[in-house]
């Protein structure tokens, strides 16, 4: 039996994205480079259907842009899509697998949101509501699929609509250029708080006060203000970094990711999570 070409590309979305996947994350490839082919990992909501317009999240993992791995966020993905959102989690190169710079972390990372929009027919997404959230590495990765110099090479954009920033790292300074060869100009073209503008999108950054790289994000916060750009952090008392990953601090900081996607329109009713009862934070 012959299929026509529309025949099987609609025979591969029935396979490849089944409505209920949420238990069931399907795997795409997003980008083909020559170290790897590099997959995100997509949960949908138990009542997703491709028909649908859905908000977006796709997060990266942190490791200092020289390993870890694409199970890192896989709980917190799985949340959002028991929320409602198409959750994706990107796989990107590294330099213990791949021998590759962050400037080519940062590549993966805007091809992977280039995708979701591209793609996002096919997907059930809303292209215009793509959130970009990770951890420490994965922070400053996503952060610079948005906050970084115009593109003026690609039709699609990799602009995120909303970042969700685990202690990010936030300025390539000095002491990490060695990463990219000492090249100063691929340090600046990376370092997204110098392209925090008014038109930036709305950003919640997650820190522990114990965390070296919090005076970044607090420089983040105050340059926000000074442009009028939406910028929030939650501090966590006394908690070094990758304290997100840890109870209380994963639901806490769930909880606090979850109410910044309501007031954006992205989600809707209370979070689901449940803090433990004496969990205790501070908001800036």
């Amino acid at each position: 039996m012959r299929f026509s070409k529309r025949c099987l590309f609609l025979l591969f979305l029935s396979i490849a994205i089944p409505a209920g996947a949420q238990d069931n994350p399907r795997t795409v490839i997003y980008r083909k480079t020559t170290q790897a082919d590099l997959n995100l990992e997509i949960d949908y909501p138990s009542d997703w259907k491709q028909t649908d317009k859905r908000p977006a999240i796709v997060f990266f993992f942190g490791g200092g842009w020289e390993n870890g791995s694409i199970k890192a966020f896989e709980r917190q993905s799985r949340y959002f899509a028991s929320r409602g959102l198409v959750s994706a989690r990107a796989d990107y190169r590294v330099k213990s697998r791949h021998g590759v710079t962050p400037k080519d972390c940062v590549d993966d990372a805007r091809a992977a949101v280039r995708y979701l929009r591209q793609n996002a027919g096919a997907l059930g997404i809303d292209p215009d509501r793509i959130v970009a959230s990770g951890g420490s590495a994965g922070g400053h990765i996503a952060a610079c699929t948005t906050l970084k110099p115009a593109d003026n090479d690609t039709e699609v954009s990799s602009n995120a609509n909303a970042l969700i920033l685990f202690n990010p790292v936030l300025r390539f300074g000095p002491q990490v250029l060695a990463r990219v060869n000492h090249d100063e100009a691929v340090g600046k073209a990376i370092s997204p708080i110098l392209y925090v503008a008014k038109a930036s999108p709305p950003t919640l950054i997650l820190f522990g006060t114990n965390d070296g790289l919090l005076k970044q994000g607090e420089e983040f916060i105050e340059r926000s203000k000074v442009v009028g750009c939406r910028a929030e952090m939650l501090l966590a008392d006394q908690q070094p970094h990758g304290f997100f990953h840890r109870s209380p601090w994963y639901e806490k900081t769930l909880y606090r990711a979850d109410e910044f996607l309501e007031s954006l329109g992205y989600l809707k009713g209370k979070p689901t999570v449940k803090i433990p009862e004496d969990a205790n934070s501070r908001s800036d």
